[in-house]
């Protein structure tokens, strides 16, 4: 088990181990309100990782979880990374068949479930299945509990496979970008305060595991919550102080809204990074009117690693830096916008956004074909579109699907989201490009209401074509529902939306007679109200 094979390559769990050690009295985790010192920490590490090596885990091998927040599944990571393994945080895919050819697609060795995820192990799998805290046989705690806390000596060679993550499914089956020992422990370096305290409640399987480990190697503290809640996580960030916390867009916006967030004492809070969509100006703005200047939006994705930032002293020099969705690319990140022909677009110019760094994935798992259109040459193709102006920020207009060039202007997302977000009665919204059975590409948004108001589709419709003209009004269908549909990240779930429009249109398709040029008329087909505006059909469910 032990080897000096790689003596002259230290991981990022080496980094960790050294840091358990000089702060060994000191709280490390906070978890269900106990806390994990440095010292407990470390002893279980090494327990977990001659335990999973009695398992067979050794170098080359892959230790994938399904793993609530919790010490057991940390410590379990790092023992597999100790021991020269790759490891992956599995996502919690809803359906049981995606979720078993998502397993038989990344074919671990071993497969760790814990009393909390139990139910999400498919019937048949072709891996070792251990679990912690639950079954009668196979318990990979009570394995690791009787064995010694000495230190084992790292196995982890710089170019080995490290880590598997999972991008955030927001379009279906999410996918699995790997990494390298050497480039994993670049992507978790960067440095940090060591008086930071983390708040980490979101699914490891995604960024919580980078803010995890990054934290960690920073001399900070990590407070562990089961999942996100709004009211929880305002409660949270009063009782643990937490200075740091990561919110993908949607979740911002339903912490800012919650009548909490004016009655708890926020006052330790330095960021509030949020990731994962466009986040509209306005939005943005009643963030920051409710928690202060601690806003960070930052750029990125579990291939590409963080590409761009804007922090919350860009936003107090510039406010018009709040119309951006991209920010100030980061050192070491080079970024290159390509034109449907091929060409590299000039400054200002909008084109596809690729993206090279050190932090970029080595590739998918298992999916040569998707890799190759993914990564070219150490280049991340990321599918999005975007544009470098005058100050070198990067300017992000959203997926190319969601694109549209009209009367030669790149539209997306973000116009038509901002346009209703500043209307009274609209609290969120978001638009994502869909297929119209009858008019072909448009917009859908979901639009839902403060409570007690009533959107009025007519006046969306005249808000979008004040901001963004009239061929682009005409190219929009507006869902008005009570919740937009997010994955197990929190995300917009684009797919979900989708099927959204599909029911609607199926209980609705009489509707389509429905005619006039100048009055909104309505009709009401199974509980949905079927709006037509000229042009297309609008939805309120």
């Amino acid at each position: 088990m032990e080897t000096h094979e790689n003596a002259a390559f230290r991981s990022y769990v080496d980094v960790l181990l050294d840091q358990l050690k000089e702060h060994a009295d000191r709280t490390v985790l906070r978890y269900l309100g106990d806390d994990v010192t440095g010292r407990e920490f470390r002893a279980s590490i090494y327990r977990h990782a001659r335990a999973l090596a009695m398992l067979g885990v050794k170098r080359g091998s892959l230790v994938a979880q399904f793993a609530p927040n919790c010490p057991d599944a940390l410590a379990i990571r790092y023992a597999a990374n100790l021991l020269g393994a790759a490891t992956m945080f599995l996502p919690a895919i809803a359906s049981a068949e995606r979720r078993a050819a998502y397993i038989a697609h990344i074919r671990p060795t071993l497969l760790v479930a814990f009393a909390q995820t139990a139910h999400l192990v498919p019937e048949a799998v072709d891996a070792r299945v251990v679990y912690v805290g639950t079954g009668a046989r196979s318990r990979l705690d009570h394995l690791a509990r009787v064995q010694p806390d000495l230190p084992v000596e790292s196995c982890a060679q710089p170019d080995d496979l490290a880590v598997i993550a999972s991008s955030g499914g927001s379009a279906g089956v999410p996918k699995a970008s790997e990494r390298s020992f050497a480039t994993y422990s670049m992507m978790v370096s960067a440095p940090g305060r060591a008086d930071r305290r983390q708040l980490v409640n979101g699914a490891l399987a995604y960024l919580s595991q980078v803010l995890v480990d990054n934290t960690l190697l920073s001399g900070g503290t990590v407070v562990l919550k089961p999942s996100y809640d709004p009211a929880d996580t305002l409660a949270t960030i009063e009782a643990e102080r937490i200075t740091d916390l990561l919110l993908v867009e949607p979740q911002l916006f339903e912490t800012m809204d919650h009548r909490d967030a004016c009655r708890r004492d926020l006052s330790s809070l330095r960021a509030i990074t949020h990731i994962g969509g466009s986040a509209p100006a306005t939005l943005r703005r009643r963030a920051i009117a409710r928690f202060g200047p601690v806003l960070t939006h930052m750029y990125g994705a579990s291939e590409m690693g963080l590409v761009s930032v804007l922090t919350p002293s860009d936003y107090l020099s510039d406010p018009g830096k709040l119309e951006s969705a991209g920010g100030r690319i980061l050192p070491g990140v080079d970024v290159c916008i390509r034109r449907a022909d091929g060409t590299l677009a000039h400054e200002g110019q909008a084109g596809g956004i690729e993206v090279k760094s050190a932090t970029v994935a080595q590739g998918y798992r298992h999916q040569p074909s998707e890799a190759a259109h993914k990564f070219r040459d150490g280049w991340c193709i990321t599918g999005e579109v975007g544009f470098i102006d005058a100050n070198g920020y990067l300017q992000v207009l959203g997926r190319a699907a969601d694109i549209a060039e009209i009367d030669g202007v790149a539209n997306g997302p973000a116009q038509i989201e901002e346009a209703l977000c500043a209307l009274p009665a609209v609290r969120y919204a978001v638009a994502v490009a869909t297929d119209d059975r009858a008019c072909g590409f448009c917009w859908t948004i979901v639009a839902t209401p403060w409570p007690g108001e009533r959107i009025d589709i007519g006046r969306c419709m005249r808000a979008i074509e004040a901001a963004c003209g009239a061929p682009v009004a005409s190219s929009v269908r507006i869902i008005v529902a009570q919740r937009v549909p997010l994955t197990e990240q929190g995300k917009v779930d684009r797919d979900a939306i989708g099927k959204m429009c599909e029911k609607a249109q199926d209980g609705t398709e009489s509707a389509s007679g429905m005619s006039g040029t100048h009055a909104v008329s309505e009709r009401l087909y199974g509980g949905i109200r079927a709006v037509r505006l000229p042009g297309r059909q609008h939805l309120v469910l």
